[in-house]
């Protein structure tokens, strides 16, 4: 395997430090993985054996092929996840896929990839899973004589409109069929290509049953392709935010997920540029590195700003109680100390002075009506 290791400079700055570990780890070559933002792709944390590479001096033997997107057609036997986690402002949830191609190393699903028996690194982002009964599983769900509408969260766990949304059409037949219903959804999402759907979001948040919120990042170009190498650009995502606001559909901006050092520094720049374009409302969430999270984000830090790796590390530690992670309920998403204080007094002032504090109605579920059911056609699931 062609490997290459950070440079003299770089690990000399990490001597000493709590991330020194990162000094003796060996990298993909990035000639394999352009597009994909892990840098290392070690097995799932289920794997009862594991290999590590040794240089004997002969080299390597034949190269690897670079990491091209694998697809894995499932069928689920199941697609409403519930969850009752008390700072999660939903109880239903639907991910079309499992694995996102956009690439972001901070992602807080790619521990989830474990149970496939994949690396939360690079197979992540190489390894899609397409639920391809998704579709037709809900509609047999929403059926159930004992189901009780609330709104359904798409782009919970990967994001609906990641690349293979695009061939697949998956979160396409979840909205019709959930207009079909008149069924309330709320959409996440990195990619422009939610304006796809406008012709199913029109009529949906006519009858006040629809809210999409666009994640953006950074609007450095540059800085949200390391940050999020297959997501849509900046540029393209508030393009997607006035297209959707001028067709009625209320849109908000999740300024998500605030790195210390990386692109705190844009949070009011987003949010103005967010509200120029129609946006009602916004929020920001503080980096999480639950999981093998922690390693492929200080892997990727070391790649494209070896300078600042432990800087940036030390801001999180403090915002976490002195460590990698806080997975308590309350502060997970916001974190604690005097950095994320300041933070969060940042996001109140500018969500003030643009006007995106706006309160927003709740989605109906007063109007939903059980689709139709073929017992014969839903026997075979």
């Amino acid at each position: 395997m062609r490997v290459s290791a950070p440079n003299f400079e770089q690990l000399e700055r990490l001597n000493g430090t709590r991330d020194a570990d990162l000094i003796a780890r060996r990298y993909v070559d990035p000639t394999l993985n352009r597009g994909r933002g892990a840098q290392t792709n070690k097995g799932s944390r289920f794997d009862r054996q594991s290999r590590e590479e040794f240089d004997d001096g002969w080299g390597q033997v034949e190269d690897l092929k670079p990491f091209e997107t694998i697809e894995h057609v499932e069928r689920a036997k199941s697609i409403i996840t519930r969850n009752e986690s008390p700072d999660i402002g939903f109880d239903r949830s639907i991910n079309a896929y499992r694995g996102c191609e956009h690439g972001c190393s901070y992602c807080f699903a790619r521990p989830t990839h474990a149970y496939l028996g994949h690396s939360a690194g690079l197979e992540f982002e190489r390894d899609i899973y397409v639920k391809a009964n998704a579709v037709d599983l809900l509609r047999r769900e929403l059926a159930d004589k004992r189901y009780k509408p609330k709104p359904i969260a798409m782009g919970t766990n990967t994001d609906p409109y990641q690349p293979a949304e695009r061939q697949h059409k998956l979160t396409r037949g979840i909205l019709e069929l959930l207009l079909e219903t008149r069924h309330p959804v709320t959409i996440t999402t990195k990619s422009a290509l939610v304006v796809r759907d406008l012709d199913i979001l029109k009529p949906l948040a006519e009858q006040n049953l629809v809210r999409v919120a666009l994640s953006i990042t950074s609007m450095d170009h540059i800085l949200s392709r390391k940050m999020e190498p297959r997501a849509s650009t900046p540029e393209k995502r508030l393009e997607a935010v006035r297209l959707l606001s001028e067709a009625g559909i209320p849109t908000t901006v999740m300024a998500a997920p605030m790195i210390p050092a990386i692109n705190d520094m844009e949070l009011e720049r987003i949010l103005d540029a967010a509200a120029a374009q129609g946006a009602v409302g916004a929020n920001a969430i503080l980096l999480r590195l639950p999981g093998e999270v922690r390693d492929i984000f200080r892997e990727w830090l070391l790649r494209h700003f070896p300078d600042r790796v432990s800087h940036v590390m030390s801001l999180v530690r403090d915002t976490r109680g002195g460590k990698d992670n806080d997975p308590n309920f309350g502060t997970r998403f916001v974190g604690e100390g005097p950095y994320a204080t300041l933070l969060r007094q940042r996001v109140d002032l500018a969500k003030a002075r643009y006007k995106l504090d706006r309160p927003i109605a709740p989605l109906r579920t007063d109007l939903f009506t059980p689709p139709a059911v073929d017992d014969g056609q839903m026997s075979l699931f």
